[in-house]
């Protein structure tokens, strides 16, 4: 990675110190084993304090929010309080929240788009695609420093299939990398899976399973159990890893995964994970 992309690398983390609490105020929050409340769209949380922090942070998860603890806003929060807004806050320009609240989504996918092209171009494997990944870098960071009115009226959807039509081919260059490097079946006739993409793995027992080069776009990893499992060059872009079992995983070269996606997994500190990706203090 080189001194420009970790530099990238780094806006694209939650900074909740640079932000004006739009997490805590302009999601929806459903009473559930995730959140201890119901709280509409554009109200704030009871929690949140007049500086914008969070009156009950270290003990998110004893008070039933373990939610805020999976969530992360991939840096959208402080590019709208500080880029796009300017620094000023819904406070004290109460008639902001009309656009700043709606637009956190938006800033979201945009930055999650950043995260994934970022991976890619870090990866020797796609440099086939290098050129595009970086044409769409330049034009999504470009998105993201629009006024917000222009962010109002952009079809994220739009950009967002545009985008994914490379990392498909990330995907796909990535894998095969992978895949090359594990050894054939000893059985004959017997031909290792490696496609999962959408496939329901909800509770599997994978631990300690060489994974490497699989595609789990889109699986449903809850609860799976990848103790021990080697995930070096999987893809798991929207994978879903809640209560999933990645205790003494290896997922340091894993494509395209994400802090929300640790955050929602159990791991501990025999957990390898990618450079720029936090180990969750809840892990212990």
């Amino acid at each position: 990675m080189s001194e420009a992309e970790a530099v990238m690398a780094s806006d694209l983390r939650s900074d909740c110190g640079s932000c004006f609490g739009l997490c805590c105020v302009a999601l929806t929050l459903t009473k559930s084993s995730d959140f201890a409340i119901d709280k509409p769209a554009g109200k704030p949380c009871p929690n949140l304090g007049e500086d914008f922090g969070c009156g009950i942070h270290a003990k998110l998860r004893g008070e039933g929010f373990s939610g805020c603890t999976v969530y992360d806003c991939f840096g959208a929060g402080q590019k709208l309080s500080q880029v796009t807004f300017d620094g000023v806050g819904w406070r004290e320009e109460p008639g902001s929240a009309e656009l700043m609240f709606p637009l956190l989504p938006v800033m979201k996918q945009l930055h999650e788009l950043l995260w994934y092209v970022g991976d890619g171009l870090r990866r020797d494997a796609a440099k086939g695609v290098w050129g595009e990944l970086r044409a769409l870098r330049e034009e999504t960071e470009a998105l993201t420093r629009g006024s917000a009115e222009e962010l109002v009226a952009l079809d994220v959807e739009g950009h967002r299939l545009k985008v994914n039509a490379v990392l498909v081919k990330v995907g796909e260059l990535v894998r095969g990398e992978w895949a090359a490097r594990v050894p054939t079946p000893k059985k004959k006739g017997k031909k290792r899976r490696v496609d999962f993409r959408g496939a329901d793995l909800m509770g599997a027992r994978r631990a300690g399973a060489d994974l490497r080069g699989m595609n789990f776009r889109g699986a449903y990893l809850i609860a799976a159990d990848l103790n021990g499992a080697d995930l070096r060059g999987a893809e798991v872009i929207g994978a879903d890893f809640r209560d999933a079992d990645v205790r003494g995983a290896d997922l340091s070269e894993a494509l395209f995964l994400t802090q929300t996606q640790v955050n929602a997994g159990r791991g501990d500190g025999g957990t390898r994970l990618p450079a720029g990706v936090e180990r969750p203090r809840h892990w212990g």
